[in-house]
Order: structure tokens, then sequence, then C-alpha cells
């Protein structure tokens, strides 16, 4: 058994508490781990004892780390088991975490899918195509993949792309124009046939004419 001797607070940016047994400094926690399980000098302590708030230490400093980074904005799966993983957390407690984060319905990636495709369709419409593959990158399954991209209309998209970018092109030269929304519209994944009838329309639409 060892006793806690004293119990001092730490000095990183994360509350930590220094945990000294019998005398000298043996092992810092999180602050919220050390109040929870009711820490306190005089207290004893054996091996398994030890252990236990260690792996609960790590559990909590794990679960935290995935919520910082979902603070941004919602993540996959993926991407917070690879974020875990660069942080150095093990297999056991990314695991841990996040099943603790799925019951408390903050990690789910059919509703990762809808928001990023979503998202996109709001502010930068893109083809099918290429919504499909940010989605793989993301580290989705396929199935969730097809399920929540299986109503989105090229041509739709297509012609919401072109509309912002036509407002700064001119109508008076039809070649220039072609050239610049077409590779706009490229870059945002669309085939040649939805390019092509995309930009007749947008031109059409924006009195274009050969002066």
């Amino acid at each position: 058994m060892s006793k806690i001797t004293r119990l001092t607070a730490g000095k990183s940016r994360e509350k930590r508490v220094n945990v000294h047994l019998d005398g000298k400094y043996a092992f810092s926690l999180l602050a919220e781990v050390a109040l929870k399980e009711g820490l306190r000098v005089g207290q004893e302590l054996s091996d398994e004892q030890l252990e236990t708030l260690t792996g609960v230490d790590r559990h909590q400093r794990c679960l935290n780390a995935a919520i910082r980074y979902l603070g941004y904005r919602p993540r996959s799966e993926a991407e917070i088991r690879q974020r875990l993983k660069k942080h150095g957390f093990d297999s056991a407690s990314t695991d841990k975490a996040l099943a603790r984060l799925k019951e408390q319905e903050l990690v789910d990636d059919t509703a990762f899918a809808r928001f990023w495709k979503d998202n996109r369709e709001s502010f930068s419409p893109r083809s099918r195509r290429l919504t499909k593959l940010e989605l793989q990158r993301k580290g989705l399954d396929n199935d969730i993949i097809e399920q929540v991209i299986s109503d989105v209309d090229d041509s739709d998209s297509a012609y919401r792309a072109a509309l912002s970018k036509a407002r700064r092109l001119s109508p008076s030269d039809y070649q220039v124009f072609r050239r610049r929304l077409g590779e706009h519209l490229g870059r945002r994944g669309f085939g040649y046939d939805v390019i092509n009838e995309t930009v007749a329309r947008v031109w059409k639409e924006h009195g274009g004419v050969t002066k």
C-alpha cells in the first residue's frame, strides 16, 4: 500500500493534480479525475487502485481530446481515431471514448455524412462524384455514402455553383466566359456534358452576347 502524502496543483494549461506518495512525487491526474475519485491526503492506495486511477485518467484525457476536436465541427469516427492516435492514445482508450461519444450522439457517421453533403450543397456545390470522394477520404463506409448522396443532382449543383462565378465574369466574350466558368466547374468535379449544358444556360440567362 502507498499513502498519499501531498496533493498539489499542476502547472500545465490542463488542470491537473500532482500526487505524492510516501513523500515523493508519483504521478499527476486530471483535476476532475482526482475530484471524482475523492483523493485526499492520508489515503492509502493499493497497486491495483493506482493502476485503475491512471487508467481512468488516460480515458478522461482521451475523451476530452476528442470533445475538443469535435468543438470545431462534426467529425467522422475515422477522423477522431486518426486524431487520437496522432496524440498518442492507444486503441483501447480510443474505443472507450468513442463508445461514450456515440452514447451521447456526438459521433454518428450517417449524421456527419449528411452534414458534410448539406454544407457543400449550401455553400460550395460540387458533383456527386467529388462529394463521394470527399466522404471516402473521411473514412466513411460506402453504404452510408451512397445513401446520403443518392439525391445529389449534378445539373442542379453545377448551376448553383456557376451562378456566383458567373457574376464576376463579363458576358461579352463567350470563349473567355466558357473557359473560366468551365474550369471553375471542372474543379468542382463536374463532367464535360454537365459543364457544357450549364455554361450555355448561364450564358443565356446573363444576356451573353458577342460584341
